[in-house]
């Protein structure tokens, strides 16, 4: 016989979202059981965000080092340790895993499942020896990398985010399938380690972000001899030798084979419902992912979804701020709407892409009298300081000056997007950013001088120059 539970909430996924919807229960002191049939801490920190962010900065630490003479410093050719680099990459995730761990969460007072959870009904969850009979569920059960139907990838061996991570030699030749975000940043990450990289995209690379920034990022890549393929579609692969690959591909100049060593696939997310039985609990789910109302609820009003199971932007920052969200009907019966809006995102090549709000295109598509300030780097002091000049800063901002959206490429990008995310989530306007004093020399300012754009116009206008010549008349 099964034993039951019956908490007040029952989160399936230990996840950034799971996580933080478990620890905000136990906070209060409601009964919360956390299932989890893998690793906890989920994607991000086993096979994402972590150890890719890991592996970047291993990858910019031998960027550095063969780069140090336009400071005086002599440049060195670095030797790659790949099997270091990965215990480098371990040491990471070790280190962040205990706030993650079951032991921590115990303590919190969250009862942990290690164990595989199913939907028997519209209010109950099996997990292991357990039926778990609970007031809410809240599913946050992630995504998995995408496998796309290519013909011929069965009879090869083949690396997605979950298994890169694992090499502990370094790929003569790597292949990535997928010119987004992830493709993109381990592209270089690798090519700084030492390999040859392929990156073959069958539309654009890149293509989500504004393009204009996005040119800007692909041209400094492609200037550290990564190969970037726009328009290549992979028709078929096959084992080439004992452990090679050759990736056939059909472009605009015609059909042509790629030959590699090692095989990436980074072609987008699937949502984590396999398994679910969600069917058993009136739980409508598509393709994409669970369907939820804006407030993150399913279709059983018993359980909400959230994170990248519930089919929209796939960040673990959005996982978290939905965890926030539904916290509030859980335990307050508030009410809480997602808004995708005020939601930024970060590709962490070098140069960083950085954006939030509406882009160039969007405000222009919707709006009228729209205004775009820029800036560039290398008008910044600390900037020049550190030979960091490329990129510049883009705010969209309405006639009467309200921030509408931020785009940003360049070094720090990720940081400095931080100000316009709270400025778009609290409908800031350029005055407030010209208005802010930042500390002297930091490229924060870049954003501020951009700002102060806007009011360029007013100098010149014959009443407002009037006006300053009458107010001297007064002494």
């Amino acid at each position: 016989m099964a034993k039951i539970l019956t908490p007040d909430i029952c989160v399936i996924g230990a996840g950034s979202g799971g996580l933080s919807v478990a620890a905000a229960a136990a906070a209060f002191g409601v009964p919360v059981v956390l299932v989890e049939k893998g690793l906890m801490g989920g994607d991000c920190l086993n096979y994402g965000c972590v150890p890719s962010k890991a592996l970047i900065a291993a990858g910019k630490q031998a960027h550095a080092l063969r780069h140090g003479a336009r400071f005086g410093i002599r440049d060195v050719e670095p030797e790659v340790d790949f099997r270091k680099v990965n215990q480098h990459v371990k040491a990471v995730i070790a280190a962040i895993a205990p706030n993650d761990s079951v032991e921590r969460f115990t303590a919190l007072g969250v009862h942990v499942i290690q164990a595989e959870a199913k939907f028997t009904g519209p209010r109950t969850v099996t997990a292991g020896e357990f039926e778990i009979r609970a007031r809410r569920f809240v599913v946050a059960t992630g995504s998995s990398p995408l496998v796309p139907p290519i013909p011929g990838l069965d009879t090869v061996d083949y690396l997605t985010n979950e298994t890169i991570f694992e090499q502990t030699r370094k790929p003569g030749h790597l292949v990535i399938v997928g010119g987004g975000p992830i493709g993109m940043e381990l592209a270089q990450a690798h090519r700084r380690l030492g390999c040859d990289v392929t990156v073959l995209e069958g539309m654009k690379a890149l293509g989500k972000d504004d393009p204009e920034l996005a040119a800007h990022v692909l041209k400094s890549l492609r200037a550290e001899d990564i190969v970037i393929r726009e328009g290549a579609k992979v028709t078929a692969v096959e084992r080439r030798g004992k452990s090679g690959v050759r990736v056939h591909v059909d472009t605009a100049e015609g059909v042509e084979a790629i030959d590699g060593t090692h095989l990436l696939l980074a072609v987008g997310r699937a949502a984590n419902v396999e398994g679910l039985d969600l069917g058993k609990a009136g739980i409508a789910f598509d393709r994409k992912g669970i369907k939820v109302t804006p407030k993150l609820r399913t279709s059983n009003r018993r359980v909400y979804a959230i994170g990248d199971v519930a089919g929209g932007l796939q960040f673990t920052h959005v996982a978290g701020y939905h965890g926030g969200l539904v916290i509030r009907p859980l335990l307050f019966r508030l009410g809480a709407a997602e808004n995708r809006a005020i939601i930024p995102w970060v590709t962490y090549t070098d140069p960083e892409l950085a954006h939030v709000g509406m882009t160039e295109a969007e405000a222009l598509a919707k709006l009228k009298g729209v205004r775009i300030l820029r800036w560039p780097f290398a008008e910044n002091d600390r900037a020049q300081a550190e030979h960091r000049t490329g990129g510049f800063i883009k705010l969209v901002t309405s006639a009467r000056g309200k921030i509408l959206g931020a785009s940003i490429v360049g070094a720090n990008a990720g940081e400095m997007i931080n100000i316009y995310a709270l400025a778009v989530s609290k409908g800031m306007g350029v005055r407030d950013i010209a208005g802010y004093v930042p500390p002297y020399p930091t490229m924060s300012e870049i954003g501020k001088r951009a700002a102060i754009t806007y009011f360029a116009g007013a100098t010149r206008k014959p009443v407002v120059r009037g006006l300053v010549r009458f107010l001297r008349m007064f002494g």
